[in-house]
């Protein structure tokens, strides 16, 4: 059943009853509530916002940036709305790896208190949520025959070229399994519900209730056995932090440790990757699996690499010439930079950086267009058949260069920092709470690790000699940081840990300090990878919603502690 809050009758000083309120209603926060459909559970699922985009909810995201060169405002990147941020998703899906779950001496609070083959065995299921096809992510088995190599004959001893990513339709959860749970005769929807305080029962460490507005003026409470909270990584530090009716310092916070340790990645385009060899043997496209799903290759950083250098996890893609230099002589590639104003902020951000528009390079990218109008207009076209109008729509630009050079797409991982972090701003939202803080920063191993891994990727070339990678080590800040905080990987401000001196949670999401409220999501990550987090937030979704039914059918279960 669906409920809308901005226009229910009656709602206003009431209190609703259940056995589980989910709040947050992107991927997991659905995902989570899809597990109990047709069992004695009932749910209400909490959404701070409605079916689709509306500016007074979005608004409720507002906040401050410490330094505004280093992370998009709040609004951007995070949808308050029935499906979350999978409004607007790329769909690129990959693991977690086995070293990421590893305690690494060489890098501060790289501690999980849960194994890889804890989350891996949901890979699956969430693979088929996010509708990736087979969890498979082999090159050399994805597709009948395996994939084409991305560079014929380099086979180098550092990097695993046979990994590769897979990429949803993008689903958008909202609107792929909100008829489900609609009919779901145990399932509650909540739209327009906006929660504003948790509220503890003071004479126990439960959580009581939770106590909701609606932007039209009513207040309500939801009472429940248990509490999942899965509203993103900045915003779950936020309610965490504001509700500080019992917990003077929010709750879960008595050892400062919520907000903190606030990871993103480290991502950027840089270096010239020239290959000697014919470009027909160099291939940095997609394939298709037998179900349609696209693949692509990457080059992944072996992890005994990772130990003996003493760095982070990071991989690397083949791509097009950066687009702001028209150097590059391609029209399609300046006609998407000269469409910069008409692309939507996620996307421009990346593909352009931070690079200003000027009347004399305006002119040479118009220049590109000109000399190629036909090719330009082909490519248009193709895009709008493969990606506009599709249904599984193309991922992402593929131009192969004129000169068979590349440069390298660098996805990296970032390392814990206890003074990146989530705090509350003095300005305050419409219902009159704090808003989020946002100071991320970064640690001189974060860009360490991309050089390294670059010199490692440059000596593997010149071994093999069918190509040569040139980059300036001075240009690595300015690549690496020109977005800053990379896009919507909100992660770790509620990190799960073996004890409260060292998480927020436990290893199974549950707040240290209470006996009934979970978080879900990147928020309790620990660490970033090198992966894009939706399939590990779906995949420990669903590992979560295990131990809340094993947990309903024998209350006295203990909590599980991971070897």
């Amino acid at each position: 059943m669906f409920e809308d809050c901005a226009t229910a009758t009656g709602l206003g000083g009431s209190t609703l009853r259940t056995t589980l309120c989910i709040v947050g209603a992107g991927p997991a926060g659905i995902s989570l509530a899809l597990q109990f459909i047709g069992t004695d559970t009932d749910v209400v699922l909490v959404a701070g916002g409605g079916l689709d985009h509306d500016d007074r909810a979005q608004a409720l995201y507002a906040g401050e940036v410490a330094d505004q060169a280093m992370h998009s405002p709040l609004t951007e990147y995070r949808h308050r709305q029935f499906g979350g941020s999978s409004a607007t998703w790329g769909g690129r899906c990959m693991p977690f790896d086995p070293i990421d779950f590893e305690e690494r001496p060489w890098i501060d609070g790289a501690r999980w208190p849960i194994r890889h083959e804890d989350i891996a065995r949901f890979y699956p299921a969430a693979s088929a949520l996010a509708e990736i096809g087979d969890p498979v992510f082999d090159a050399r088995e994805a597709v009948p025959g395996g994939m084409r190599a991305m560079a014929k004959g380099f086979v180098p001893q550092a990097f695993d070229l046979d990994r590769l990513e897979r990429f949803s339709a993008p689903t958008n959860f909202g609107r792929r399994y909100g008829e489900r749970l609609r009919r779901a005769p145990n399932i509650r929807v909540l739209l327009n519900a906006h929660v504003v305080e948790i509220r503890r029962d003071r004479a126990s460490p439960r959580i009581g209730s939770l106590r909701l507005r609606t932007l039209e003026g009513a207040e309500f409470a939801v009472l429940a056995e248990r509490f999942v909270i899965a509203t993103g990584g900045i915003e779950t530090a936020r309610l965490l932090l504001a509700s500080r009716r019992d917990d003077p310092n929010g709750i879960g916070n008595a050892r400062d440790l919520v907000g903190r340790n606030y990871l993103c990645h480290i991502a950027g385009t840089m270096g010239r990757l020239s290959f000697t060899r014919p470009a027909n043997e160099i291939f940095h496209g997609y394939e298709r699996a037998w179900d349609g799903t696209y693949c692509r290759r990457r080059m992944a950083l072996r992890p005994e690499v990772q130990r003996e250098k003493g760095i982070a996890n990071i991989v690397l893609r083949l791509h097009h010439p950066r687009l702001p230099d028209p150097a590059h002589g391609r029209g399609i590639l300046s006609a998407i930079f000269l469409a910069k104003p008409f692309i939507s902020y996620e996307y421009s951000k990346r593909l352009h950086g931070g690079d200003a528009m000027s009347a004399s390079l305006a002119l040479r990218h118009a220049w590109n267009v000109v000399r190629e109008p036909f090719g330009t207009a082909g490519f248009l076209m193709d895009w709008a058949r493969r990606r506009t109008l599709a249904a599984r729509k193309f991922p992402s630009l593929i131009v192969a260069p004129r000169n068979n050079s590349y440069s390298l797409d660098i996805h990296a991982e970032q390392v814990p920092n206890p003074e990146s972090r989530i705090t509350l701003a003095a300005s305050l939202d419409a219902f009159g709470q704090p808003q989020a803080r946002v100071d991320w920063r970064y640690r001189p191993l974060d860009l360490e690790t991309v050089r390294v891994a670059l010199h490692v990727l440059k000596d593997e070339l010149a071994q093999w000699g069918g190509g040569a990678l040139a980059f300036d080590e001075a240009e690595i800040p300015d690549a690496m940081l020109r977005e800053g905080a990379y896009g919507g990987h909100h992660i770790g401000t509620a990190r799960m840990g073996r004890s409260p001196e060292e998480g927020v949670v436990d290893a199974d999401g549950k707040v240290f300090g209470t006996d009934n409220l979970y978080l879900a999501g990147s928020a309790t990550f620990p660490t970033s990878s090198q992966a894009n987090p939706t399939l590990t937030i779906v995949a420990s979704a669903l590992r979560l919603a295990e131990h809340l039914q094993r947990r309903r059918e024998n209350p006295a279960i203990e909590t599980e502690q991971a070897a």
